[in-house]
């Protein structure tokens, strides 16, 4: 028999920044597409507090540590006259334990007081809950509520979006606002949602596997030394 040909399909390199932000989109959605949010919740409060205790935190170690959390604490009313120690306790193994608590149970106190018990739904809003940055408010408004209000920018998306060349920013903020120009509205969240699974399978910190990475044309620190980190 002779040896089997596979055929390679060359493709015109995209010539503007936009237009490989947008083959990247395009490409991710083929290799992930069913990439959705990764942390176990069954409301808003809850996907709320399970994404601040994701900060410094793998989403596995959230998820094992949730459901004792929630079936003490369901909502917002008794997170908010929650015993603090217990509830540090409760999220002990997430690292920042103490920080972490601290600042779930206050932003439930401002939920019950001064939204009816109800996570809201504008950004603004959710700034005010202490423990709340854009990377948290945004997932919340994405999951809960459908409402694509920014791109979330967590270590994967920071690191891989400038690999790829589509931002020179190291603060989350510059490079949301560099993402939100490159990228359609109704795609910010997923967008986000597949680099973070790419970054966890192929582009890692320490061992980026450039050689088998569907993106590497498009990326200009592909199999290069300062890929690593």
């Amino acid at each position: 028999m002779g040896t089997k040909i596979v055929p390679v399909t060359i493709t015109r390199k995209p010539s503007s920044k936009k237009q490989r932000a947008l083959e990247i989109l395009n490409r991710l959605k083929r290799l992930y597409p069913d990439a959705t949010c990764s942390l176990n919740y069954s409301t808003p409060v809850q996907l709320l507090v399970a994404t601040i205790l994701s900060a410094q935190c793998t989403d596995e170690r959230v998820n094992k540590v949730t459901p004792a959390l929630f079936t003490r604490f369901p909502d917002a009313a008794s997170l908010a006259n929650a015993d603090l120690a217990e509830l540090e306790e409760l999220v002990r193994s997430t690292g920042f334990y103490r920080n972490k608590a601290k600042n779930i149970q206050a932003a439930c106190r401002m939920i019950v007081t001064e939204f009816d018990s109800v996570v809201p739904k504008e950004m603004a809003q959710l700034l005010r809950l202490p423990g709340v940055a854009r990377k948290t408010a945004n997932v919340v408004l994405a999951h809960a509520y459908g409402i694509n209000a920014g791109v979330t920018v967590d270590t994967h998306v920071k690191r891989l979006s400038n690999h790829l060349g589509l931002t020179k920013h190291t603060d989350p903020v510059q490079i949301e606002q560099d993402l939100m120009k490159l990228l359609p509205q109704a795609d910010w969240e997923n967008w986000s949602i597949r680099l973070i699974y790419h970054g966890r399978a192929i582009c890692k910190a320490r061992s980026p596997l450039c050689v088998a990475c569907e993106l590497a044309d498009l990326c200009p620190d592909a199999n290069k030394p300062t890929a690593v980190g």
